[in-house]
């Protein structure tokens, strides 16, 4: 069976969910074996969670002489890997990241590249939601090795025994691939809720919270739950970009979606239609958000979500 890269998405050792949804679609590709950028002291710990998706075998690569550079390192480091192992595909996290370096990766090896697929079966045959979501396609890579971004939630993770065998690669790194270095870095701060763009559910507001977002975090806080926000709403200087979902901010696919206050203009749907489970609360039954939901209520969100906070909150004492 055909080996299958997937690059594992994690912070500082702590394995991430999409990565087991990688590993779960690279089963129905071939044979999965997960590639690590990070300290050789955490592989361990790494393999033992992702041999549990099905991965074979664990690649770690020292991200010790990487991290203090843009991305160009990584994607000759994945080169490299590509080139000795000879994969059917490579799977990377649909982040900012993983995006760049796939497209750079794609590049040096000349094949293919698919971002931002919601889902991919055999073949690989991916889909696609397009044009600001108005379309969905099927697509394929018909040159090289299939290079494929896979959106959070595009798969529920399926465990499955893996061998999970580490082994070390040592890339050769050009000084050209150093001459984007980092010299400062801000840390997010920590919020107790969970990455928007990972989330299997997303609470947003907009501009019908007229700048109040207790109802909104409470509600999310209730479910476990991501903050996010329309452009409205940062705009108005309610929310930080960070939380914005949409055309020009970040692109959510999460098992439900409660969109409450938000018109659903055609820059928002697009940052949020992949949704598997869509709900609105909106004052204006009239609202477009409407033709797109799964479930709407028709009333004030600062009536609605206090009692479904409590509602839920209530049914988990």
């Amino acid at each position: 069976m055909s080996e299958v890269l997937v690059v594992i998405d994690h912070a500082d050792g702590a394995v991430k969910k999409p990565t087991f949804e990688l590993l779960t679609i690279a089963r129905r590709l071939g044979e999965p074996s997960a590639v690590f950028f990070g300290a050789a002291d955490q592989a361990d710990a790494v393999a033992e969670k992702v041999k549990a998706y099905g991965a074979e075998k664990v690649y770690v690569i020292d991200d010790a002489e990487l991290k203090g550079y843009l991305v160009a390192p990584k994607a000759e480091a994945m080169q490299q890997l590509a080139e000795k192992s000879s994969p059917a595909a490579i799977l990377f996290p649909s982040t900012f990241e993983g995006k760049e370096v796939a497209a750079r990766l794609a590049i040096k090896i000349g094949s293919g590249l698919i971002t931002d697929a919601v889902d991919v079966q055999e073949g690989p045959v991916t889909t696609q939601s397009v044009f600001a979501g108005s379309y969905t396609v099927t697509a394929k890579v018909t040159q090289g090795t299939p290079i494929i971004t896979v959106k959070p939630n595009s798969a529920a993770p399926e465990e499955a025994a893996g061998a999970g065998a580490v082994e070390a690669f040592a890339p050769s790194i050009s000084d050209a691939a150093k001459t984007a270095q980092v010299i400062a870095s801000q840390p997010r701060q920590a919020t107790g809720r969970p990455e928007l763009t990972e989330a299997a559910i997303v609470v947003s507001g907009g501009r019908g919270t007229g700048g109040n977002f207790e109802p909104i975090e409470n509600f999310a806080d209730s479910l476990g739950a991501a903050v996010g926000a329309s452009r409205a709403a940062v705009d108005s200087g309610w929310m930080p970009h960070a939380f914005q979902v949409g055309q020009t901010g970040k692109t959510v696919s999460p098992q439900l979606y409660v969109a409450n206050g938000i018109s659903g203009a055609i820059q928002h749907r697009a940052g949020m239609q992949t949704s598997k489970t869509i709900v609105a609360v909106n004052k204006d039954n009239e609202a477009p958000i409407f033709e797109l939901v799964d479930f709407g209520v028709v009333g004030d969100l600062h009536t609605v979500l206090p009692a479904a906070t409590e509602e839920i909150t209530k049914r988990k004492g």
